[in-house]
């Protein structure tokens, strides 16, 4: 059977089965009529791996399994607390603790089905890592895949557990996780992008008007989501809500198709919103093929009830109520399931049912709710819909990055919330810089006249930070669709800082901050500014090593939690030495993500680097040596410009650029905190090296300098800006100025703030 596992990695009796996995990761089953489940399960998609190493022992008639990270004993019983354990410890994990059977494991948290209503945090469904070394995934309740690939609920109820022992070795319980339940799908490109959604009756009119105004403001989208007024909505009352609706609202939309075919044309994809949960009555177009799809009569006009554990029913849900639209161009559909887990037979949550079919029946993206283990292979998530509250963005970057530990990377989120709290312009702000720095950046709000998310609806500087950060969003695609691949291969986009260093107690005090693919970590700024200093502020914790802000400019020593203080204008993303961050090299990117004619690349000296930009035709090495100072691109296979652009780099050589050994001109531009070299028209097939000279440096902070500018933003006493800046840049010891500091009285928003400054670089 496709779901069994090879028997060697089988121990087993009458009414016990135990199968060793990985060296890290068993099953555990128990069934008094010894019937043993080889299934595919909603979870379990991959159970024939490679048998680990492991001994079965006998010891005082107890059963005992001993791999390189746990010893599992057991009475050969019924499972009970005294009769199954596993301890977790072992030649790979220097760790030890013991979990027994109930024991309810208390992992790091996983994510949630929805956050409809969310004004904050909500609860976590557990996850596959925990700091007590084990964690334990109970698949006894989800249903089952048979050979044809219908599912089946027979065997729900059943005592299937999976127990993962890797102690605090995070990222391979994680690869585990993968190796049984599937990889993550690469997303198209096109996803990376922006998402432009709203639930508004636009008009084909009003909605082609809208992208020209955000064409000619700069700024791109990649995919627009229509929301429900697509379709019919004011329907007779005799047929229930019109939530539900198949049907073209031709008042609106007079042309499908060419209105489709228009946001093709400009570069979009898109997707509409279907409530699939009211079925098909009457007055949809499709009724009548519908009905005959299944052999009833359409004359009485009885609704055709929605059964998604009917096959014929499914059949035509998607050949006669989904292909017209997909031909009219509908590339990808919005899921909206609200109505809960139950379906017409027991066990089957349609949710599962809605995202699988319709992930393998469009083959590249769905966008739906997360309906359990295993739900990573169909992206992408939609959260749902929550309050406007800075409560609300805060809860957001932790339930973002601990979905990771489910292996559900891509959430999308309502970018600025979606309804109810109140306008808050700063608030709107910094959602927006995170949904840039988030899987997936889409805004959406409810149908409110008055919840905009178009920039310029809001006043400078919030106009033009959005504006800049939409942009930003489209450059970054480049590293994030490389990113995206190293999901494929099992390392989520965001992680949190506890994958990092685990032994590390800070890691898990920074709920706000995360890892965002492998050379960038994100301080996400949550709660408004001060009033007083203008600045927002964050708590983080930098590993140790040498950081740069890629938006400031300012090195830090690692090592050492810290705030980190931003004004509205950026949030702190920082980048270790040897880093490299390719973005488009456009200031405006288009609204299709291709791949671009122009790349530039962020790099951080102080350390070696190594980056393989991936593409999804080839893929190009790029190197930094820090002893030489050398980097190196390429070969590409196509013509391309190039632009190194170097953060907080202190020049002290002359740069010289070659192609294939042949220095060229390069265009070097110097600013403040970067040092930008443009190569035009490298040829394909081409080896790039840029030569910096030996043992390139960091530059000095200008302590002075970005006091001065703290303190002339701050609104406070001339005289106390006068005594800070004395205190801060008086030529003596950096500990006598900490000193000095306190005893001014000064507020601690403004304390920590010029305490960051002086303290960033060692």
């Amino acid at each position: 059977m496709a779901g069994a596992a090879d028997p060697a990695a089988v121990v087993s009796g009458e009414h016990y089965r135990i199968t060793v996995l990985t060296d890290g990761l068993v099953r555990l089953e128990y069934a008094e009529d010894g019937r043993f489940e080889d299934r595919r399960s909603t979870f379990a998609n991959e159970r024939n791996l490679p048998v680990p190493d492991f001994r079965v022992l006998e010891s005082g008639g107890h059963l005992e399994i001993v791999t390189a990270r746990f010893r599992l004993t057991y009475d050969r019983g019924p499972f009970t607390s005294s009769g199954l354990s596993l301890a977790v410890g072992g030649g790979l994990t220097a760790f030890h603790s013991v979990w027994r059977y109930g024991q309810t494991a208390e992992s790091l948290g996983g994510t949630a089905r929805t956050l409809d209503g969310a004004d904050g945090p909500v609860p976590l469904e557990p996850g596959v890592i925990a700091r007590s070394g084990f964690a334990v995934l109970d698949d006894g309740g989800s249903f089952l895949f048979d050979e044809d690939g219908w599912v089946a609920a027979d065997n729900v109820g059943r005592t299937d557990l999976y127990v993962f022992a890797y102690g605090h070795d995070y990222t391979e319980a994680l690869r585990a996780f993968y190796a049984v339940s599937g990889p993550v799908p690469p997303l198209p490109r096109w996803a990376l992008g922006n998402w432009w959604s709203r639930h508004h009756a636009y008009t084909e009119e009003s909605y082609l008007a809208l992208l020209d105004r955000f064409r000619d403001e700069g700024i791109p989208f990649s995919v627009g989501v229509l929301d429900m007024d697509w379709h019919l909505v004011d329907v007779d009352p005799a047929h229930g809500s019109g939530w539900t609706g198949y049907t073209w609202n031709r008042h609106l939309f007079p042309d499908p198709a060419a209105f489709l075919a228009r946001l093709h044309a400009i570069g979009l994809r898109v997707s509409l919103n279907v409530h699939p949960a009211d079925g098909v009555r009457s007055f949809e177009a499709a009724y009548p093929a519908m009905a005959a799809a299944l052999g009833r009569d359409p004359a009485p006009g009885e609704p055709i009830a929605f059964d998604v554990t009917d096959r014929r029913f499914l059949e035509a849900y998607f050949q006669v109520l989904h292909r017209g639209l997909e031909a009219d161009g509908v590339d990808f559909w919005w899921l909206d399931w609200q109505s809960g887990p139950y379906s017409r037979t027991a066990g089957i949550d349609p949710l599962w049912m809605l995202n699988h079919f319709h992930y393998l029946d469009n083959g590249r993206l769905t966008f739906s709710r997360y309906a359990g283990p295993g739900s990573h292979r169909y992206p992408v998530g939609f959260s749902g819909d929550t309050v406007v509250s800075w409560a609300s963005l805060a809860f957001q970057p932790h339930f973002t990055a601990t979905a990771a530990n489910i292996g559900y990377g891509w959430w999308s989120h309502d970018i600025g919330g979606h309804f109810f709290g109140l306008r808050d312009d700063e608030l709107a702000t910094r959602w927006l810089q995170l949904g840039t720095f988030s899987p997936i950046l889409r805004l959406h709000s409810a149908k409110n006249p008055f919840l905009v998310k178009e920039p310029w609806a809001f006043p400078d500087p919030a106009r033009a930070v959005m504006t800049e950060f939409l942009r930003l969003r489209h450059r970054l695609v480049p590293y994030l669709h490389t990113m995206n691949h190293g999901a494929a291969a099992g390392r989520p986009l965001v992680l949190p800082m506890y994958y990092r260093e685990p032994g590390r107690e800070e890691a898990y005090a920074v709920p706000h901050q995360y890892q965002f693919g492998t050379e960038l970590l994100v301080a996400a700024v949550t709660e408004p500014a001060d009033r007083r200093t203008l600045l927002a502020r964050v708590k983080a914790w930098l590993p140790g090593g040498v950081w740069v802000d890629v938006f400031t400019g300012l090195v830090y020593s690692g090592g050492r939690m810290l705030y980190l203080h931003r004004d509205l204008t950026t949030i702190p993303v920082l980048a270790p030495a040897g880093a490299i961050i390719p973005l488009d090299g456009a200031a405006i990117p288009a609204n299709d993500p291709v791949r671009p004619a122009h790349v530039e690349l962020l790099v951080v000296v102080g350390a070696d680097g190594e980056f393989e930009l991936v593409e999804d035709e080839s893929s190009v090495r790029i190197a930094f040596a820090q002893d030489s100072g050398t980097l190196t691109v390429g070969p590409s296979d196509w013509v391309r410009t190039w632009t190194v652009t170097l953060l907080a780099h202190a020049p002290a050589a002359e740069v010289v650029a070659n192609v294939d050994g042949g220095v060229v001109f390069a265009n070097i531009r110097q600013g403040d905190t970067r040092t930008s070299i443009t190569i035009e028209a490298v040829p394909a097939a081409a080896t790039l090296r840029i030569e910096l000279g030996p043992g390139p440096r960091l530059r000095r902070n200008d302590v002075a300098g970005r006091v001065f500018a703290l303190l002339n933003r701050a609104q406070i006493e001339y005289r106390t800006k006068t005594r800070v800046l004395e205190a801060a840049t008086a030529d003596a010891p950096l500990a006598v100025r900490l000193a000095t500091l306190p005893t001014l009285d000064l507020e601690e928003p403004l304390l920590t703030a010029v305490t960051e400054i002086l303290t960033a670089q060692a």
